[in-house]
């Protein structure tokens, strides 16, 4: 079965081309494009893993990092936070809130899958991922 991957952007380019390139890997995905709809989608869906920007209308990525945390059965689902927000403002708050690697955007996808990979299938699951 696919790993299922919660992409929670307002930009629908950027969703649309996620999800393009994580299929392309044999990702599932669902989208969301603000806070309410990404805490909503992680309980229906129950992704593995949620790729997360930052500015989000009805809440920031930080309020729905912290929502999560606070639902017992999403607490555990790891965040990559993906943001045109400043990386020197905003990767160690991310990473404080819980989020296990930060990037800013534009990346290079195959960085994202990489960091991807290893999250969900390598031993560092539980450490923040150094990228």
């Amino acid at each position: 079965m696919a790993k299922k991957i919660l992409i929670v952007d307002d930009n629908d380019d950027v969703s649309r081309g996620l999800r393009i390139f994580f299929r392309a890997h044999n990702y599932a995905t669902v989208i969301a494009s603000d806070a309410v709809a990404a805490i909503s989608q992680a309980k229906k869906e129950n992704p593995d893993l949620i790729v997360l920007d930052l500015g989000l209308p009805a809440g920031d990525g930080y309020l729905v990092m912290e929502r999560l945390s606070n639902v017992e059965s999403l607490a555990s689902i790891p965040v990559i936070v993906f943001t045109a927000r400043d990386e020197e403002t905003h990767k160690e708050e991310s990473l404080k809130a819980g989020a296990k690697a930060f990037f800013q955007k534009p990346v290079d996808h195959a960085v994202l899958l990489s960091a991807i990979q290893e999250i969900l299938e390598g031993p560092s699951r539980m450490h923040p991922v150094n990228i």
